[in-house]
């Protein structure tokens, strides 16, 4: 109960001190590329239940069916304006309005793609006993999850991230859930913004 009323007071709080940041977002992307602001895409959340992610776009007009699911740092498909987006995870920001909407918190298992989830071993079905977040133990180890991707040597970019990124992400989202706490959660919270300054 305390972490969704954190999580309510939180992102309102964020979506009124982020609204410039909103406002540049909403005019580069416009500026840049015609079309819409903001991708949804679907992804699992606790319960296995299925809710729509928002993301300030960073990638070319249907991007997912010109390329996989994962993207590396080179990926032809982020536009100009999107390397800047992803550099910072501004794109992230939008997730305020899962949080604030319920489907997601400020910290927890990072959702994924429900054809990926498919591939779990049953022992990953704690991770859905919580809401998503936007931050957790992985996003914090792998911060740089394209930088990664992109050094790997693997041609496809989906691949290298499950052969190096998904079963250590898996290991720590598990072990979130076991530690899970409001202290802990305040802590991975200045962690990450630790992180994205530095």
């Amino acid at each position: 109960m305390l972490k969704r009323i954190f999580d309510i007071i939180a992102s309102f709080v964020g979506l009124l001190l982020f609204s410039p940041v909103f406002i540049w977002l909403i005019f580069s992307i416009k500026r840049q590329d015609p079309g819409p602001v903001f991708y949804r895409a679907p992804r699992v959340g606790r319960g296995k239940g299925t809710f729509h992610i928002f993301k300030f776009r960073s990638m070319v007009m249907n991007a997912d069916k010109i390329g996989g699911p994962t993207t590396s740092s080179d990926d032809p498909r982020v536009t100009k304006i999107g390397r800047t987006i992803r550099r910072y995870k501004l794109d992230e920001l939008a997730q305020l309005i899962n949080v604030f909407l319920g489907q997601m918190s400020l910290v927890g298992p990072r959702p994924e793609i429900p054809s990926e989830v498919e591939t779990y071993p049953k022992e990953c079905d704690i991770i859905f006993s919580v809401r998503p977040g936007i931050t957790d133990y992985s996003s914090i180890e792998f911060r740089d999850e394209g930088g990664i991707i992109e050094s790997s040597g693997i041609q496809d970019p989906h691949e290298a991230y499950r052969q190096l990124i998904q079963p250590r992400k898996l290991e720590l989202q598990k072990q979130y859930v076991k530690d899970s706490s409001f202290w802990l959660d305040i802590k991975l919270i200045f962690q990450t913004i630790i992180v994205i300054f530095k």
